[in-house]
């Protein structure tokens, strides 16, 4: 039986200084932390005795963290400032590690472009990503959500073995009409976070959209199913964007205790 997973609430809901956004998540009941590289605590800015308080504070609330998120505006297949980009996620990557995270998220690129330099490119940073991880402890972790499970499994297969984890999130492939199902079965053995995040299809749109969690499509239970097939032992971090109260927030985390009762 899969074991009751731990909630990890992002810090960027809360809208608080760091330390405050910290208590906040314990004081709803959350077991872990999200934070986001470049709103919440950028590299540059934590010293050794920041990371010392910071652990200390998470020690004491019994919280852990669960991933560093890190959106860079391209992804690693484009040339327009990537030196920079790659730089920015090294740092990210070491800031994990000293937080005690294995895991940087960040969606990777298109994998449906028809340009074999782009596509080249993509594979060739992402190779040397996967190095500079093996060397620092943390990883750059794929998120889900804008290409198919088959597309992102045939990226994995050109990069060395276990070097580009996967944080799945089913909201955005539902919203962007991916299957989660297909998703999970292609890459259920490179799961490494899991993002809750639901959706529901708006046939006037065209798309999806994101709605609270529990009110849309994605089957958790079947998620969850999957994931004990993998014997995943990771997080689960509450992928919504903003949250219109505490209360919702609140509600969202007690949601995801509840799927194991």
């Amino acid at each position: 039986m899969l074991p009751q997973l731990r909630v990890a609430v992002p810090l960027r809901v809360f809208g608080l200084p760091l330390r405050k956004a910290i208590e906040s998540a314990a004081r709803l009941g959350a077991q872990a932390i999200e934070i986001d590289a470049r709103q919440d605590l950028r590299p540059h800015e934590l010293s050794e005795t920041g990371v010392r308080e910071i652990r200390k504070v998470l020690d004491d609330l019994q919280l852990k963290v669960a991933a560093l998120r890190f959106e860079t505006r391209r992804g690693y297949d484009m040339l327009q400032d990537l030196d920079a980009r790659v730089e920015a996620t090294k740092q990210a990557m070491k800031m994990a590690y000293r937080l005690g995270t294995p895991h940087v998220f960040n969606t990777v690129g298109n994998l449906t472009s028809s340009d074999e330099t782009a596509n080249d490119l993509l594979v060739q940073v992402l190779t040397d990503l996967v190095h500079f991880g093996n060397q620092t402890g943390a990883w750059l972790t794929a998120r889900t959500g804008y290409e198919s499970g088959e597309e992102l499994m045939e990226l994995i297969k050109h990069l060395p073995e276990g070097g580009l984890p996967v944080a799945f999130d089913p909201g955005s492939l539902l919203i962007n009409r991916y299957s989660v199902s297909e998703a999970l079965e292609k890459l259920g053995p490179s799961i490494q976070y899991v993002i809750l995040k639901d959706g529901v299809q708006d046939l006037s749109r065209g798309r999806g959209m994101e709605v609270p969690l529990g009110r849309g499509s994605v089957d958790f239970f079947a998620l969850l199913g999957v994931l004990e097939n993998y014997n995943y032992q990771g997080f689960l971090g509450l992928g919504k964007e903003q949250y219109e109260s505490e209360r919702e927030l609140s509600n969202a985390i007690q949601y995801v205790k509840n799927l194991w009762t």
